[in-house]
C-alpha cells in the first residue's frame, strides 16, 4: 500500500459516517418516544419537546458531530495525528447509543442519568480535543453539548418526578 493510500482520508470518513448513521439507528430502534407506553405513561419535565422535535433535531446533530469529525480527520491529515480526538470521539459515540438502550430498552432512567453525565463530560473532551485540529469542528459539537444539556434535564426530571 502506497503512502498516498495509507494516509487517504476517504477510509476514515466513510467510517465515520457509517458509524455514526449506524449509532442513530440502532438508538432510533428503542426510542419510540410517546407511542411507548411506558414513556407515554413517565410524569414529564416542563418544556419537554413533542416527538417531532427530537426526529429533527437528533439528525441535525448526528450530521454535525459527524461533519467535526471529518474535518479533524482532513486536518490532521492521518488518523494518527487525531488519535486522541478519535478515540473521544468513538467513545461518545458508544455512551451516546447507550444512554438510548438503557434508558429507553431498559426502562432505567436513573442509570441513564449517569450515562447522560458521563456523556457531557465526553462531550466537552470531545470539543477541546476537536479544538486542537479545528476550531470549526470544536464549534460543531456546541449545540449537540447543548442538546445533551438539555437532555440531561429532562431525563433528571423524570428520575425525580417517577
Amino acid at each position: 500500500m502506497s503512502d498516498t493510500t495509507k494516509n487517504s482520508p476517504w477510509r476514515i470518513i466513510i467510517a465515520i459516517i457509517a458509524l455514526t448513521a449506524a449509532v442513530a439507528a440502532l438508538g432510533g430502534l428503542v426510542s419510540s418516544g410517546s407511542q411507548d407506553p411506558w414513556y407515554a405513561a413517565l410524569d414529564k419535565a416542563p418544556y419537554n419537546p413533542p416527538d417531532r422535535a427530537f426526529a429533527i433535531v437528533w439528525p441535525v446533530l448526528y450530521s454535525l458531530i459527524a461533519l467535526g469529525a471529518i474535518i479533524v480527520r482532513l486536518k490532521a491529515k492521518s488518523f494518527a495525528a487525531a488519535s486522541a480526538a478519535f478515540g473521544i470521539f468513538f467513545t461518545q459515540l458508544a455512551v451516546n447509543l447507550s444512554w438510548s438502550w438503557i434508558f429507553f430498552g431498559f426502562q432505567a432512567p436513573l442509570i441513564a442519568l449517569v450515562i447522560i453525565a458521563i456523556l457531557l463530560v465526553l462531550i466537552v473532551l470531545m470539543i477541546r480535543a476537536f479544538s486542537r485540529h479545528s476550531i470549526i469542528a470544536g464549534i460543531l459539537q456546541v449545540p449537540y453539548l447543548a442538546w445533551v444539556c438539555f437532555a440531561a434535564y429532562l431525563n433528571g426530571f423524570i428520575v425525580y418526578a417517577n
